[in-house]
């Protein structure tokens, strides 16, 4: 299980976007997990289906966006999960607020969101995904 250092990398590959997630573990191991997302047809690129473990696909839907991409706030159409990931480590308190402000008014539980902790230690530079 994640405990500092989650990173999160989306590269578009071809039609589909290779999707690498990184983190460090309680005991400093670095855990790497390898996907693919696909553009849900006619969504305009706001609804993806992200597969770890093909063929088993799960909706990633975009709920709020940045306009200069510093931050997303991602939720899955039966509110058991959302994330919020952000281009810097942290984000300021007043942007965090707005944005579990805005996931509770759409009806997930702003409780379940956890903040994962950044130890400043580097991981190392994220390797592509598979394939490429």
């Amino acid at each position: 299980m994640c405990a500092s250092d989650t990173q999160a990398l989306y590269r578009p590959k071809g039609k589909e976007v290779a999707v690498v997630n990184r983190c460090r573990t309680a005991d400093s191991t670095i855990k790497q997990a390898d996907g693919i997302a696909r553009v849900v047809a006619g969504s305009h690129g706001t609804k993806l289906r992200v597969s770890f473990f093909r063929p088993f696909y799960g909706d990633y839907w975009i709920l709020a966006l940045d306009p200069g991409y510093r931050w997303v706030l991602v939720g899955e159409p039966g509110r058991k999960y959302a994330w919020i990931l952000s281009r810097q480590p942290k984000l300021d308190e007043a942007t965090l607020e707005a944005l579990l402000n805005r996931a509770a008014a759409l009806g997930f539980d702003r409780q379940a969101f956890l903040r994962t902790p950044h130890t400043g230690g580097a991981l190392t530079p994220m390797a592509p995904a598979s394939g490429e």
